[in-house]
């Protein structure tokens, strides 16, 4: 099962170091920078260096991620459970996973209740 801790520790890594990345980047089209320039004014430097640091750490974040996968697929945490979700209601949290051939031999029975 995906490690909830590491995935949330990605989600704010990602999420904080996305915007350092793109936002000095709006200050500089404000201040007259065009876009797509191999070189540019020195008065630039610093919100360019803070843009490049940003998209550096966002990048390691990544891994992370590929950690989290890994560890998933190799299934070194704990199995999920059928209802995964809380609330989860309806006949496809009823099936275990990975979901049988046939799913179900005869039609299952409905309570409403439970659905609702």
């Amino acid at each position: 099962m995906y490690n909830e801790k590491l995935g949330q520790f990605h989600f704010w890594w990602s999420a904080v170091w996305i915007n350092v990345l793109f936002f000095p980047q709006h200050f500089l089209g404000l201040a007259g920078m065009p876009r797509r320039i191999p070189d540019y004014a020195v008065q630039f430097t610093d919100f360019n260096m803070i843009s490049s640091l940003g998209a550096l750490l966002f990048f390691l974040g990544q891994f992370v991620f590929i950690y989290n996968m890994i560890m998933c697929m190799r299934g070194s945490g704990k199995k999920a459970t059928g209802r995964v979700w809380e609330g989860a209601r309806g006949l496809e949290w009823t099936v275990p996973s990975p979901a049988p051939y046939h799913t179900f031999e005869q039609p299952p029975k409905i309570d409403p209740r439970e659905l609702a």
